[in-house]
């Protein structure tokens, strides 16, 4: 299904200074959840082009850190409370955390898309997995996780694997998901 690349959450992001659409995704997943708190070190997977970090700098305040990492240099946004790695997920370093362990786990990652579906929702749960993989270790106990998920017939293996990290699962789809979009998002409250 063909969509409208600019349409109105295009145009709201850039008339309000956003450097992508996406950070309304992260904007009411915030306000209907609150994953992100002052203070918090929140790691953004998938980060560029910086969107997400955009929002989370903002809630965790002076105070807090916003890591973030993609295959792409993220060179769009800067904040003293910011710092952004090229890295692959797959070979996470937690040098970058700096000592501390992450309050909020956020990933908007995918793979480059094919236009297959099947193809595109395996390389999809492959990133959740990896995702949860790094929540395991780096995540507080009480901790969030959010995560873009497309959805097909395996969605249910993050779904459970969530259920027993985690104390309430959630699906969302936020409204600045492109129509006819299978993306997903899973929501994670409160690490066991």
């Amino acid at each position: 299904m063909a969509f409208e690349r600019k349409d109105r959450f295009f145009h709201k992001a850039k008339a309000e200074g956003f450097l992508a659409r996406s950070a309304y995704k992260l904007d009411e997943l915030q306000k209907k959840y609150r994953l992100i708190r002052a203070g918090d070190l929140v790691l953004d997977l998938g980060a560029a082009p910086g969107a997400w970090s955009q929002i989370a700098v903002k809630v965790v305040g002076p105070q807090g850190r916003v890591v973030g990492l993609d295959l792409k240099v993220i060179d769009g946004f800067k904040a003293p409370n910011a710092k952004f790695y090229v890295m692959d997920a797959f070979q996470f370093d937690p040098e970058i955390l700096e000592g501390r362990q992450v309050n909020c786990l956020l990933s908007d990652m995918a793979h480059n898309t094919t236009g297959i579906r099947s193809v595109d929702q395996a390389r999809s749960l492959e990133l959740c997995h990896q995702v949860l993989n790094i929540a395991d270790q780096y995540l507080v106990p009480k901790g969030h996780c959010v995560m873009k998920l497309f959805e097909g017939p395996d969605a249910e293996q993050i779904a459970k694997r969530m259920q027993k990290a985690f104390e309430k699962v959630q699906r969302f789809k936020p409204e600045a998901v492109r129509k006819g979009s299978f993306e997903t998002y899973f929501v994670g409250l409160s690490k066991k």
